[in-house]
């Protein structure tokens, strides 16, 4: 949820967009599949962290695309707050670690 929310900060995607934007973010290490990634954007969009933007008909398929709310940006700011701090608790307790030399 939070690279999906993350890869909508800049501009609408439609779920192939929002996959590729996923993928690049994550450099590779996260590679939604695309029912996986519709599941995920059903909740956020519950969640009223994402909306509809528009649809459009590309070469006869519909695309969907999403946008980020200010609700969602809200809820990523606090959760990239949280993950900070997590971060910053484990690189503190792997300084005391290495500082005291234990294996």
């Amino acid at each position: 949820m939070f690279l999906a929310l993350t890869a909508l900060v800049d501009e609408p995607r439609h779920g192939y967009g929002i996959l590729q934007e996923v993928d690049r973010l994550s450099e590779g290490r996260t590679q939604l599949k695309i029912g996986t990634l519709y599941g995920v954007l059903d909740r956020l969009s519950a969640a009223g962290l994402v909306a509809l933007d528009r649809e459009e008909v590309q070469q006869g398929r519909l695309r969907r695309y999403y946008r980020l709310t200010d609700e969602g940006a809200r809820a990523l700011q606090e959760e990239a707050a949280r993950l900070a701090a997590t971060a910053h608790a484990a690189t503190a307790r792997l300084r005391v670690r290495t500082a005291g030399g234990a294996a």
